[in-house]
């Protein structure tokens, strides 16, 4: 069994239970043990960064250290923003003097030799797509879907180093190997506004009426996607864009593991 350390962040934890548990439940499918990171933190989000940069690096390099400190050498982060912001913290950190203030003035000292992935890339590699092939029960024939994988996954790419930075495609095959048939659609890493929702919610009703209506256009049946934020502000609000704009799509949007765990058969 191959260990990772296993770093949810704080919608996992919360909003978004349901992509934590299908995660650990279709990775000890596969054979993955996943080692929670002892005493993790929030790792900023969309807001620390933006409020004071030196917060929000510190944020991210504290995991970091928590992770190094387990001994292992993978971590894998089912939350796009959480990816996003500890492949910013490692990148940033490379820096000698960067690297050598946030010792002296926050105590953290990262060695920056952890890979860190996000799940999709852990449950696309070659290896775990043969277990996949082996473990499915039943295929999701009929099912026309598309892959919505956010803005942030694949950006910036010079940091990420994740798939095509416009056109990715590890989702669609994951998702065609399962049986489903994958819709090509223009808005695969188009943004859903992120923590607009909060102070702009306007923006993000618009974001979320766009994306579901293309999706709509296009024949699918549901949206599958990657990233909390993005499950989130698209599902969760499906009734407020409806009384803004009077359309009811009835679109369920999945996280890919959740489609993953009914072609296993699992409960």
């Amino acid at each position: 069994m191959t260990t990772y350390a296993y770093y949810p962040g704080c919608s996992l934890d919360g909003t978004s239970k349901e992509y934590n548990e299908s995660s650990r439940v279709v990775c000890k499918a596969i054979g993955l043990e996943l080692q929670e990171v002892t005493d993790w933190n929030c790792c900023g989000g969309s807001s620390a960064h933006m409020v004071n940069p030196w917060l929000g690096l510190a944020l991210p390099a504290r995991n970091l250290r928590q992770i190094e400190s387990m001994g292992v050498d993978r971590c894998t982060v089912p939350c796009s923003a959480c990816y996003e912001r500890l492949r910013d913290a490692q990148h940033a950190l490379k820096d000698e003097k960067t690297n050598r203030r946030m010792a002296d003035e926050v105590g953290i000292k990262v060695a920056g030799k952890v890979k860190v992935e996000h799940l999709l890339d852990t449950l696309t590699q070659p290896e775990q797509l043969e277990k996949v092939k082996s473990l499915m029960k039943k295929p999701l024939a009929g099912l026309k879907v598309v892959c919505y994988y956010g803005c942030l996954i694949t950006r910036p790419p010079e940091i990420v180093a994740f798939d095509d930075v416009e056109n990715p495609r590890r989702m669609d095959d994951l998702l065609t190997m399962l049986g489903a048939e994958v819709i090509p659609w223009p808005f695969k890493t188009e943004c859903c506004g992120a923590v607009l929702a909060i102070g702009r919610t306007e923006v993000v009703l618009a974001a979320g009426h766009r994306l579901l209506t293309m999706a709509k256009q296009v024949g699918a049946d549901a949206i599958v996607a990657a990233c909390p934020l993005c499950q989130s502000n698209i599902d969760a609000r499906e009734g407020e864009i409806k009384g803004k704009y009077d359309d009811d799509f009835k679109m369920p949007v999945y996280f890919f593991t959740e489609l993953m765990g009914l072609a296993f058969g699992l409960s």
